[in-house]
């Protein structure tokens, strides 16, 4: 320090930020993403058009679609794209819930910083209100299982309200609780429906109210030879993993051939092991074919003469589905294809789907794998449907495996909220301040609903209040009447799952960024120069 001479310790160009001022950069960033799909939240969000570098355009009011199609730079605002990951992969729906919720707690969160409160003792609050939220969320959840389909479809119904596809939302709640029915098994005591058993293919043309439930599987493939029948009753159907072709061998060969003669038996000898191949799956009893690998064109001759139905380079995960669906087992030596792997299906046809041929796989016996093949107006439309059909299916699925539901339109958020003000009162201390924040923060859910609704937050807030003081438990905002009602008489309920993620994920997120004091931040480097560096090297 010679002389006041200044000691370079980072990198020139290097950004660095410290203190409030950090945590201020980083809280801003984080409510910048919340502010962004606040205005989507509820049956009365609004939708975004996101158009990418190459023009292509996605409408959607789905949080972490959204959030992902954006290119976030801030390292703070990343995070918050994280908590509406995390929450699609663990429940499907509540993203921007989640979202606006995390965007809250930092909101008030910086009113505590700037009271000269302790960011460690902010968390610490933040931890314990999170904690006992979800208690209070566990004594106001209610039971239910799978047989209560009304209370399913009614579940679906909420998650598929506040999309695009809500015109259609009785029929998309009937097929995703049909659906996960299908597709749900029993594991000791509890139920699990896995979504990925579900295949979901999407075609443009034709109307909403098309979209069908396929009691087997769809492929997106044609029969391999015209003269093949075009449809087949009482399928048995044969699940191959070998190529119907001649064999190359493993090993470098070649043969020598001195006469005519010769290339004639060479050709009857080829057509003699095609001939067998089909014989054997013949002899086994299946009149269905559907082939992982490629189909000779000599072999898909002998198939059509034998009047099987053959469909060739099936995809793995579609192989894997047929199986569950039909009962087949996967063979993959067709010595051992034997009548007891063959599986079942009333029906198996090939139809033409707005340009495309496909076939289809129908009325297999208790199915562990369904199709759902969506129709629609427009691409976009179809996309919007495939999202809100995704976030249905997974909160029945989770209602399913939890075996509790909550009510919705903000009912759950107020009586937390309330219970929490309460809870705040016996801890004491400075987390005290902090678990009323947390408190306060939770009416962000009412409150956005009833602004996108366009009705007056506080006067609803006050409504909501009031009749949850008078025990009103389950009395949240009906968006459509403008009225706080029974939220379980007219049917906004959810799983559980949705609101214990949505508190973990907005207070894990919140939490980290509150205890960021210090940013530094490293000077980007243009693609072009790293490879210029490259190619010095």
């Amino acid at each position: 320090m010679m002389a006041g001479q200044p000691i370079l310790i980072l990198k020139e160009g290097t950004r660095r930020e410290t203190g409030k001022d950090a945590m201020k950069n980083n809280i801003a960033a984080a409510r910048a993403i919340a502010d962004a799909v606040r205005t989507t939240l509820g049956p009365r969000g609004m939708d975004k058009m996101l158009v990418d570098s190459l023009g292509d355009v996605v409408i959607t009011n789905d949080g972490v679609t959204i959030l992902k199609e954006i290119d976030v730079e801030h390292p703070a605002a990343k995070m918050m794209v994280e908590v509406a990951k995390t929450q699609d992969t663990e429940v499907g729906d509540g993203t921007t819930t989640a979202v606006v919720l995390a965007g809250e707690l930092l909101k008030n969160a910086e009113e505590l910083i700037e009271q000269n409160v302790h960011p460690t003792v902010i968390t610490k609050g933040y931890r314990l209100a999170a904690e006992k939220a979800k208690e209070i969320l566990e004594s106001i959840a209610k039971p239910i299982d799978l047989e209560n389909e009304e209370i399913l479809k009614k579940i679906a119904q909420t998650a598929l309200s506040s999309k695009s596809a809500s015109m259609a939302k009785d029929l998309l709640s009937e097929i995703s609780v049909k659906a996960i029915k299908k597709v749900a098994e029993k594991i000791g005591d509890k139920w699990v429906a896995d979504v990925d058993a579900i295949q979901i293919i999407k075609k443009q043309g034709g109307s909403i109210d098309n979209t069908e439930l396929i009691d087997g599987m769809i492929l997106d493939k044609e029969k391999v030879h015209p003269g093949m029948p075009k449809a087949v009753k009482d399928a048995k159907i044969a699940l191959i993993n070998v190529a119907l072709e001649v064999k190359k061998p493993e090993i470098d060969a070649s043969i020598q051939i001195k006469s005519p003669d010769m290339i004639h038996q060479f050709l009857e000898q080829e057509e003699k092991v095609l001939r067998d191949m089909v014989e054997k799956i013949k002899a086994s009893g299946a009149n269905v074919v559907l082939c992982q690998k490629g189909i000779d064109d000599l072999a898909q001759h002998f198939l059509a003469k034998a009047g099987i139905y053959a469909v060739r380079r099936v995809k793995k995960s579609d192989m894997e589905k047929l199986s569950r669906a039909t009962g087949a087992r996967i063979v993959t030596n067709l010595e051992d294809l034997s009548a007891e792997d063959l599986g079942h299906a009333k029906l198996v046809e090939e139809r033409k789907i707005g340009e495309d041929n496909m076939t289809f796989v129908m009325g297999c016996e208790n199915p562990k794998s369904v199709s759902i093949l969506i129709r629609g107006g427009t691409e976009h439309v179809v996309d919007e449907i495939e999202r809100s059909i995704k976030d249905a299916l997974h909160v029945v699925a989770k209602a399913i495996e939890d075996g509790k539901y909550t009510t919705g339109g903000g009912s759950s958020a107020i009586e937390i909220s309330l219970k929490l003000r309460d809870y705040a009162a016996t801890v004491g201390g400075r987390e005290q301040l902090a678990i009323e924040k947390f408190a306060d923060a939770l009416e962000v859910i009412p409150r956005s609903l009833a602004e996108n609704a366009g009705l007056d937050p506080i006067d609803i807030l006050i409504q909501l209040r009031k009749a949850h003081k008078d025990g009103k438990v389950t009395h949240g905002l009906n968006v459509y009447t403008g009225k706080v009602e029974d939220m379980e008489k007219i049917g906004v309920i959810e799983p559980i799952r949705v609101g214990k993620q949505a508190i973990n994920s907005a207070t894990d997120a919140a939490i980290m960024i509150l205890r960021i004091d210090d940013v530094v931040a490293s000077k980007g480097e243009s693609k072009g120069n790293k490879g210029q560096d490259n190619e010095e090297d």
